[in-house]
């Protein structure tokens, strides 16, 4: 009797928490550097899947996306550009629409050193597509540095279906 009850309240807890973690919030690791000192390698954040069903990344959001160019893990980055808007980099600093981002959180642990990514030319940010960048800018993968790995040509934005949610918190297990 004791074991049908256990498997009876397993099948029921099952059926609640997966939808939820597929469907609404999902922990997500992680995995490098690419957003201090934000968010530090190691920590796990919540996902909130919902965010977007009625509104639109908007600028400053931390966002999970699938990468554009085929890497096998998923990203979380700043969303620095949204549709419409005209971005350039020069000398590491961000411009939209001809006026400097301000970014209170950008990290650079290379500020000597001209990296690929530091300087770009201006490029207007599509329709349903963002430019995002890691805020550790100088060890980060993201929209000033990817190319496709069969053309080798830029690729500068990610669509807003490759958008998994939008980063509400985080923790640590210890």
């Amino acid at each position: 009797m004791k074991l049908s009850r256990l498997f009876w309240l397993m099948i029921i807890t099952s059926a609640v928490a997966l939808p939820i973690r597929q469907y609404v919030a999902t922990p997500i690791y992680i995995a490098s550097e690419s957003m201090e000192p934000t968010l530090s390698k190691g920590v796990f954040l919540i996902l909130d899947r919902t965010a977007y069903h009625k509104q639109v990344p908007q600028r400053g959001d931390i966002i999970s996306f699938r990468s554009p160019v085929g890497e096998v893990h998923d990203s979380a980055k700043r969303v620095i550009a949204v549709p419409g808007d005209i971005v350039e980099i020069k000398a590491k600093k961000v411009i939209i629409g001809g006026n400097f981002l301000y970014e209170p959180y950008v990290q650079y642990t290379r500020p000597d050193e001209r990296l690929q990514g530091d300087n770009m030319e201006a490029v207007t940010v599509p329709e349903r597509h963002l430019f995002v960048m890691g805020d550790n800018r100088d060890q980060s993968n993201d929209s000033s540095t990817w190319k496709d790995t069969k053309t080798g040509e830029r690729v500068y934005f990610i669509p807003f279906s490759a958008v998994q949610g939008k980063v509400r918190g985080f923790y640590r297990k210890h």
